[in-house]
């Protein structure tokens, strides 16, 4: 296991900058993820730490060591692609073992350190088969067996489960967790999907347009944000952000909408009166009744799912969304009020985008 310590690192494809200054700290053993919209950096990160690719300028340090001049397979560290990058003329055991073989490392050791990642894994009956006749999630626990025998220093992620129906996707999540709950190695994970990064990671790097947005665990980017980015980015449904301009009530300070309602805020430095600000409110923070700041509007879309009915509604010209529990009687043009708590109303100043 090892420390991975990344400073000032940038990344230029000719004229075109992609990666901005980046410094990142990762602790040993930690699971850290790195998530953002397609075209964020993260993947390019990745590349650049385990060598795929040269770093434009900055530093990055694995176990103590500056690695910047060593290729990839003196960096100690394993890789796990998307597209599992199995020899298909191999079997499974060939495939696992294939990397230690190039270590010069003689065959009874080999087969021992694949039988014990195997029987890890659950692919000791699988070992004589080759990957063309595995299902996807038997080629993704190949293809992190091979990353296991060779016990690197740190584990890469590279989005190892976007090619994975959705139920297998579910599965394969808890069978990384579980692995990396084992065996300790610090890992770097990088995906799209903000419900992969916040039920795998330790902590979560939200990148945007080659900059570090926020470092957190997941509990902390859901709860305080930095910024509208982040705030929009983080949350399934996503958060529900509308403009506002702060205002001075006999009921104390609150935030007042284009649709001329006033929602009520708890005081907290920087709420100045006339700031134009923008307020952030968790659909699932809602609830039926008055008992909190109140929202209201004309329902737009009833959505049932069960155990909860997301709803859509318009308020003053304004889309939101509110997902309460259970079933609700609402239909498509019904009146609608919803409550939420003001301690879970977000406040971001409009002009920066940051936090208030």
């Amino acid at each position: 296991m090892a420390s991975v310590e990344i400073s000032g690192l940038k990344k230029a494809f000719g004229a075109v900058d992609v990666i901005h200054g980046v410094d990142l700290q990762i602790q040993d053993g930690e699971f850290v993820a790195l998530v953002g919209p397609s075209g964020c950096g993260k993947s390019t990160l990745l590349r650049i730490i385990s060598g795929l690719e040269p770093a434009s300028a900055g530093e990055i340090v694995i176990d103590g060591e500056v690695v910047n001049h060593l290729n990839p397979r003196e960096r100690n560290i394993a890789m796990v692609f998307q597209n599992y990058a199995l020899y298909p003329h191999m079997s499974v055991a060939q495939n696992m073992g294939f990397n230690l073989k190039l270590s010069g490392l003689k065959r009874p050791e080999i087969d021992k350190k694949v039988s014990e990642v195997a029987k890890l894994l659950e692919l000791d009956a699988l070992l004589d088969r080759k990957p063309g006749q595995l299902s996807g999630g038997q080629r993704q626990r190949v293809a992190m067996g091979r990353a296991i025998v060779r016990d690197p220093a740190a584990f890469l992620f590279d989005e190892p489960l976007s090619n994975l129906d959705a139920k297998l996707r579910v599965q394969m999540r808890s069978e990384i967790k579980t692995l990396h709950q084992r065996v300790k190695t610090t890992s770097i994970y990088v995906t799209h999907d903000q419900i992969e990064a916040m039920t795998l990671a330790d902590r979560v790097v939200i990148l945007s347009g080659g900059n570090i947005e926020q470092v957190g665990s997941p509990i902390e980017l859901y709860e305080r944000p930095d910024n509208l980015f982040v705030a929009g980015f983080i949350g399934t449904p996503s958060m529900n952000l509308i403009d506002a301009t702060i205002v001075k009530t006999d009921l104390g300070v609150a935030a007042h909408l284009a649709s001329g309602q006033t929602v009520a805020l708890t005081d907290r430095p920087g709420l100045d009166e006339h700031r134009k600000v923008v307020i952030g409110m968790r659909p699932e923070h809602f609830h039926t009744g008055s008992d909190g700041a109140t929202l209201s509007g004309t329902t737009s879309l009833v959505e049932p799912t069960g155990a909860q009915t997301h709803l859509t509604f318009d308020t003053g010209g304004i889309s939101a969304m509110a997902v309460l529990e259970g079933g609700v009687s609402i239909a498509m043009g019904d009146p609608i009020s919803v409550s939420i708590d003001p301690e879970k109303i977000h406040v971001f100043d409009k002009g920066t985008g940051m936090r208030i």
